[in-house]
């Protein structure tokens, strides 16, 4: 498995729409409903396509061709 890369919010959660650009995996919050549609992601090992999926510290999201990132509190 790939090293995991930590991504640092300031909330109690973030939805999966707002990581992506959190995580400049995305350019724009407009970009999410097309990226989820294109790309395979999973959070916590199940797979999920909804930009309004909510995160919280310590899930883990896989992203095909991108990488795996962890929620943490900053």
């Amino acid at each position: 498995m790939s090293n995991r890369q930590q991504v640092k919010i300031e909330t109690d959660i973030i939805t999966l729409g707002q990581f992506l650009k959190h995580a400049d995996i995305i350019q724009s919050g407009g970009m999410a409903k097309w990226f989820l549609s294109e790309h395979e992601i999973t959070v916590n090992g199940e797979p999920e396509n909804r930009r309004g999926r909510k995160l919280y510290e310590e899930d883990v999201i896989e992203i095909q061709g991108a990488g795996v990132f962890v929620i943490a509190r900053s």
